[in-house]
Formats: C-alpha cells, structure tokens, sequence
C-alpha cells in the first residue's frame, strides 16, 4: 500500500537511467531523484519502518502487524531496489518510491524530511513512472484510518473509489487490510501526437487497478504492504 507521511503528510522502469536534481528533475531545490542501489537498501528499510509504523498502527489487523518487523523490512528492501526510486537530500536519503506495474506502491519520507516538498516530489515521479509503462491510471491503496495520508493524496489530485479489502501478503498467508482505492489519470509520453497510442490501450483489463490478490503490493502513504 502507498502511504506518504507528512507533507503536512519491477524490474527496469523507463526514463529512470539518469540523475535529475532541483528544479529539472524534481521540482523541488534541492532534492535530487534517482533510481535506488544496493548501498541504498539499508536506508530504505529503516525509512520504510518508521513511515509504515506511523501509518497503520491501530488501522490495520493485529496479525499484519506482528509480521512487519524491523526485520521483515531489512529483508524486504533489497529484494525491491529495482523498483524503487530515492529522494536524496545534502547526500542523505530523504524518502522513496516504489512503483509496480501502474501501481503506486509504497511512498515514505523520512520524519525530518515532512512538510519540505519531497513527498510530492516522490508522489509526481511515481505518476511519471506509471505513465512511461504505457498506463493511463495509476492508483495506490490507503489504510482506512490514515486520514493525513488521504488527505494528501486528494490535493495532489488523487480520487478516492471507496473502501475495498487488500490482501497483504504473509508466510501464513494473505491478511484482508480495509483500504480506500485512489486513483489519477497520468499522460503517456507522447500522449496526443499523432498516431501516438498506449500500449495495450483497448485490451480487455488494460490499466485496471490491482485486485488485492496474494502477493500484490501495497501501498507505502500508504500502503498496507
């Protein structure tokens, strides 16, 4: 699941080869956005802890919370490098991104990072990535009880469908996490040129949002996950 904290709250993914600071890259002095390393898995867990510990405890079951360890995300960060991208702010990772598919799946900002700019500047590159794939919706899933994640999402554009169960993944199975569903148009690079078409645009299922099967992911501002 996808929760981003604080602005006030797989494999390779296109255009991600390059750095891209200040305002070119993200919009923000300062923060600069790159596509995540080994070295960076580290960092990432600890951030992925804290942000995730901050957004879901009492909203989400008991069971989810006993198997999202520190531990659990130590393990779980390196395996997901290739789908992430860092926020690095004075040297330092500042927060992240991971994007599956046209999912937003996780979005956290270090504690002393909220309310500077970088959770939407994670938040604009997450809809860029979703885009380059070929999607024209992205969409993330929000525990019920974050409100300050919500709210985020809503001005930044984002709608919410409603309530529905997330399945979050677990070695005794998957654990049903009420979640709303937001959603947000995104344009394809090279969406409106002539003869410019998406891939897989007009194909039964193409660009649905994810159904909270075993194994999907959730999002980070969040996500269940």
């Amino acid at each position: 699941m996808a929760v981003t904290e604080g602005e006030g709250a797989t494999g390779e993914v296109p255009g991600r080869s390059g750095r891209r600071e200040g305002p070119e890259g993200s919009g923000r002095p300062g923060v600069e956005l790159r596509p995540a390393r080994p070295e960076d898995a580290a960092a990432v867990a600890r951030i992925w802890h804290a942000g995730w510990s901050d957004g879901h405890l009492g909203h989400v079951p008991a069971a989810l919370l006993a198997v999202r360890t520190p531990e659990s995300f130590a393990l779980r960060a390196p395996r997901r490098v290739d789908d992430t991208v860092v926020a690095v702010v004075a040297g330092r990772i500042a927060g992240f991104v991971m994007v599956v598919d046209d999912e937003v799946e996780q979005v956290y900002v270090a504690a002393d990072h909220r309310g500077t700019g970088v959770a939407p500047a994670l938040l604009a590159e997450a809809e860029r990535v979703v885009a380059a794939k070929g999607h024209r919706r992205a969409w993330l899933a929000v525990v019920d009880g974050n409100a300050r994640a919500r709210r985020f999402y809503e001005r930044n554009g984002w709608r919410d469908e409603g309530l529905f169960e997330y399945l979050a993944a677990s070695d005794s199975g998957p654990i049903r996490v009420p979640c709303h569903r937001y959603v947000k148009p995104v344009t394809s690079p090279g969406a409106g040129l002539p003869g410019a078409r998406l891939p897989g645009a007009g194909l039964p299922g193409a660009g649905l949002p994810g159904t909270g099967l075993p194994g999907a992911g959730l999002p980070g501002v969040i996500a269940p996950e």
